[in-house]
Parts: C-alpha cells; sequence; structure tokens
C-alpha cells in the first residue's frame, strides 16, 4: 500500500470588491450573488449553490480584506475586498452521440438550432445528456477549452428551442463573452403569451430570485437583489378574440428567465408555462392529441453578431419547431358557428336532425324558446310580468301559446314587442351553446334560427370567415313547403300565410346565405346534400387553416 497523500485538487480564488448596493448585505448571499451575475455576464464560470458557499465558508477558504472569516451572515461594505476558494472541477467532458442542427460553422463558431428539451451544459441536476456532451463529439477541437461549458458563450432554456452561437476556440469564447457582456449582441425571441399586449413596448425591470418561492425568478428591486434587465417586444399576431398574441421580445440582458418573467410580470405570461403561467391548458379539437407539450412556448428566433474574427455582420433567423407551430394553428383556430335558416315547412329541423346523426353538436331556437314559456323560464317571467294573466293565466303553469299566437297574429306592435323580449333571450342561450360546444373541442357546431335574418341577427358577420357565423339556407319551393306544412303539421292556409308573412321572402332569404341547401326533392336526396354540406364544412375549416398556417409562416420567416 502507497504512503504517498492523496493529491491535492487544483483551486481557483475569485476576487470581488463590494458595491454600494450590496452594503450590508450577509456574505454568502453577496458571493452567491456576485458568481451568478459572472455567468450570466460571462456565460461560464463555477456553478455554485448556496449551501456550496457557506460551506467552503466555514471551511475557511473566505477572506474579507485579507483576513479569512468563518462566518457566513458576516455583513458586508462597501469597497471591501472578498475573496473565495474552490476547488476546480475537473476538466472535460465525455463525448456523447446526438443530433445536432447545424445551421452555419467555420473554423472559430458555429451556429445551431437548439432543440426544446436539451439542456444546454451539464450541472448538478443533469450531469449528462446535454447539448454540450454532443458539442464535444461534433467538434473534437472544443477538447482545448477547459471546465464543463466549451464553447457556450450564452445560453437558453432547456425547454427553449432555437439558435445557440458556439464558440471552437478559446480567443473566440473570450471575445464572444467579451460581446455579449457589452450587449452588441442582438437576440431576439418568439414567443407565445396569453392575451394581447399593446403593439409594442420596453420594460426596464429588475430581476432576482423570488422572495417566496426560491425555484423561480421574479422582478425584485436591485436594492433587494434585483439585477438590471431590459426587454423590448413587439406585437405580429393579434388574437381578434384577445385569446393570445405572437410577439417577437428582443432582450438587451440576459437574466435568467427574462422573457418569461417579464410577460408574466406586464400580464401576459407565456403559453404552456408551468412555472409564470396559469393553469389554463389549451382545449383538445376533434383528431388532437388531448394536450400540447408540457413546455414554454418560446423560441430563440433571431440572432446578430459581428464574426469575432472577419469582423463580418453576421445575421440569422430560425422558424420555430413544429409544437411551436402547431399550437399557435390552434390558438387561431375557432370553432366553425354554423346557422341553419330557411321558411316555415322548408326542412330546417330534418337537415338539423341528420347533422347531429354525423356527430354535430345541434341547437334549435324553437325549443329554446319552448323551455322559456316554461314554468321558470325567462320567457315565461317577462310576459306574466308584462301582460298579467293574459297569456300565462297560470302562475305554475305554461304560457298560453295559442293565445299568444292568436295576438301577435292580430297585433303587429304586439307580436313586436313580444319578440323584442324572446328573441334576445334566445340569442343568449344559442350563445352559450356555441361556447360550450368550443370548450368541448368541436369542430363546428350547427343551430337551427328560422328568424336569424328577420331578428337581424346576421349584423356584423362576414362570409366564410371563421369564427364569425356561416349560414346555411334550406331552400324549397312554396307550394311543397305548403303541402308539407298543411300535410305533416295540419297547419291551415290562414296560419301558413301569417307565418309567411312575418318572414322574408324566401328568395332574399337565400341570397342572404353563404351556402344553400336545396330541400325539394325526398328524403333520400337530403340525406346525399347533407353528406355534401359536412365536406363542405370540412373544406372551408382545412382552407382557413391553411390561411392561418401560410400566415404564421409568413411572420416569422420574414
Amino acid at each position: 500500500m502507497s504512503n504517498l497523500p492523496p493529491p491535492q485538487a487544483e483551486t481557483r480564488t475569485h476576487s470581488f470588491t463590494v458595491a454600494p448596493e450590496h452594503a450590508g448585505q450577509r456574505l454568502d448571499r453577496f458571493l452567491g450573488d456576485v458568481m451568478a451575475d459572472q455567468r450570466e455576464r460571462d456565460g461560464h464560470g463555477d456553478a455554485v449553490s448556496r449551501e456550496k458557499v457557506k460551506r467552503a465558508i466555514r471551511e475557511g477558504a473566505a477572506t474579507v480584506q485579507g483576513r479569512a472569516c468563518t462566518v457566513p451572515n458576516t455583513r458586508v461594505e462597501p469597497g471591501q475586498t472578498v475573496t473565495l476558494t474552490l476547488a476546480v472541477p475537473a476538466a472535460g467532458v465525455t463525448p456523447e452521440d446526438g443530433d445536432l442542427a447545424v445551421l452555419y460553422r467555420d473554423a472559430a463558431i458555429a451556429v445551431l438550432d437548439k432543440p426544446a428539451g436539451l439542456t444546454v451544459h451539464p450541472c448538478p441536476s443533469c450531469p449528462e445528456g446535454t447539448l454540450v456532451h454532443r458539442l464535444v463529439s461534433h467538434f473534437p477541437e472544443l477538447a482545448a477549452q477547459e471546465g464543463f461549458r466549451p464553447g457556450i458563450v450564452h445560453r437558453i432554456d432547456k425547454d427553449t428551442s432555437g439558435l445557440l452561437l458556439v464558440a471552437l476556440t478559446e480567443a473566440v469564447r473570450l471575445e464572444l463573452s467579451r460581446a455579449f457582456a457589452e450587449r452588441e449582441v442582438h437576440k431576439e425571441y418568439l414567443a407565445l403569451v396569453h392575451g394581447v399586449p399593446k403593439a409594442q413596448g420596453e420594460l426596464d425591470a429588475p430581476i432576482g430570485r423570488h422572495p417566496l418561492h426560491k425555484v423561480k425568478m421574479a422582478v425584485v428591486p436591485e436594492n433587494r437583489g434585483g439585477k438590471p434587465a431590459r426587454s423590448a417586444w413587439r406585437v405580429l399576431l393579434a388574437d381578434p378574440g384577445g385569446r393570445f398574441a405572437l410577439v417577437a421580445v428582443r432582450i438587451f440582458t440576459g437574466r435568467t428567465h427574462q422573457i418569461r418573467v417579464h410577460m408574466a410580470h406586464l400580464g401576459h405570461p407565456l403559453w404552456q408555462d408551468a412555472v409564470y403561467g396559469p393553469s389554463e391548458t389549451v382545449p383538445p379539437a376533434a383528431g388532437e392529441l388531448p394536450e400540447f407539450p408540457p413546455r414554454q412556448m418560446l423560441h430563440a428566433w433571431r440572432l446578430s453578431f459581428r464574426h469575432p474574427e472577419t469582423g463580418k455582420d453576421m445575421h440569422f433567423t430560425c422558424p420555430p419547431p413544429p409544437d411551436f407551430a402547431a399550437l399557435a394553428l390552434r390558438l387561431s383556430r375557432r370553432m366553425q358557428r354554423v346557422v341553419v335558416t330557411g321558411s316555415p315547412g322548408c326542412g330546417k329541423s330534418a337537415l338539423i336532425r341528420q347533422l347531429g346523426e354525423a356527430g354535430l353538436p345541434v341547437w334549435s331556437a324553437d325549443a329554446a324558446v319552448a323551455r322559456l314559456y316554461e314554468p321558470g323560464g325567462g320567457g315565461h317571467h317577462l310576459l306574466r310580468g308584462r301582460y298579467g294573466d293574459r297569456f300565462v293565466p297560470d302562475p305554475a303553469g305554461p304560457v298560453d301559446k295559442r293565445a299568444l299566437f292568436a295576438a301577435m297574429r292580430a297585433d303587429t306592435a304586439l307580436r313586436r314587442e313580444v319578440e323584442d323580449m324572446i328573441h334576445p333571450l334566445a340569442r343568449h342561450d344559442m350563445n352559450e351553446f356555441f361556447e360550450q360546444a368550443e370548450v368541448s373541442g368541436a369542430s363546428a357546431a350547427v343551430a337551427e334560427v328560422p328568424l336569424f335574418l328577420e331578428a337581424g341577427w346576421k349584423a356584423g358577420t362576414q362570409p366564410n370567415t371563421l369564427p364569425n357565423i356561416l349560414l346555411v339556407g334550406v331552400h324549397c319551393p312554396f307550394a311543397e313547403r305548403a303541402r308539407r306544412l298543411e300535410t305533416h303539421r295540419g297547419w291551415p292556409p290562414d296560419m301558413i300565410a301569417a307565418m309567411e308573412a312575418w318572414q322574408w321572402p324566401e328568395a332574399d332569404k337565400m341570397r342572404a346565405c353563404h351556402l344553400v341547401v336545396d330541400n325539394s326533392g325526398t328524403p333520400e336526396d337530403l340525406a346525399r346534400r347533407t353528406r355534401g354540406l359536412l365536406a363542405e364544412l370540412a373544406r372551408l375549416r382545412a382552407a382557413h387553416d391553411a390561411r392561418i398556417a401560410d400566415h404564421l409562416a409568413s411572420l416569422w420567416q420574414a
């Protein structure tokens, strides 16, 4: 057995001067903060936890003004020189196989497209399987650089995708670290955020450790440990419904989680950000997986810098990965809201029934009004309050629809008054139906509304543009409609004439519709045309998605 003493570990001494903003701070907190600042600024340096700093101080590794200090809570004062001596981690990273998306490389630098989910460099919680392990496999020259972060001059979060610049020599690493520290590098990100911020803006708000949740960062005053942080954003796409926005964010500093913290501070956290965002998830659409990948929707989009050796201006743009694009499309998509209308006897209910059997959620205005007229319904309450027992003779009984219809036929002013009371209630019920269907993930939902046009509900819609109403008319000649009403419903001619008079002429009604289904033939004909309508609705949805996808691509490929 050898009697030789164990080899002494190599050490490195870090020296710092206490700045005024750190006056009165604990020694362990001061050393932890300034070493973290050094890592953020230079992109390299020792990764030191607060506990490791405390332990080193207690073991005599720290000095204040040249005198050893073993008490972690010693208060430091401005102008003092503080040193900490730590063991140097074993140099070198074992190469590992793995794909790298290299967008550019020469003898000095490489520009990569980092996938989401890949940690940039080794750390205590991730000692292997990082981007650096792949780098030293693809670029053997990085072995000449010491430490566990060869080539790394800046970082992006594990779950953030996009552009990353790598230095292939030590001299280039030092020059690029200086350029990042001097803010000579232009970095811009794409983010999907909740809500819609103002069109553009800038936030200059210091970032530090969250006072209560140490695993989080937060906007913190500088006198409480916050470090200067500045971001600027511009909205590239704003959801008309206010649900989300695609924003480009430029950062002028490189604080941990800077964009995520700043956007959350503005009230617009990133979608899918489990740390800084709300718990709201994306509702699945028909045929989609129930959830999107649980990673913040942040992508390093643009990178501009001066080449450290040639002096040439370098510019790179990298479109986001499929999951980012898919979520942007999903958030841009709205359920197709279809209203079926037509004149009495045209077969609206038959078409609605077949659409429901095909799997679409359906709603009927007539059924909704019938519910309103039941005891306790809104219509029951309004009619009883306005007309007493004229149409609601028994407070506990339903509306006398026969008496109400007769009165409405005889008195146009009364009919309009009743419609002004009942139609808003029915429209509210229809809107709730559409909202519930959209939350459920339905791709389309259909409402049958005979008086949709007559009630003025079409105001503000645009043909064939989702999520506005797509109006489908059911056509049938008057003679055939009258025959059906008389045969199947027992309506006398005067009732048919009265109902016809309350509505737009059928030709005008059909001209106002975006699509028309001919129901002048047999039930088999209607079934065939229903299948055609379903195919056309699907085609319109696909065309809408294609337009949105093209528009999104044009935004981030510019």
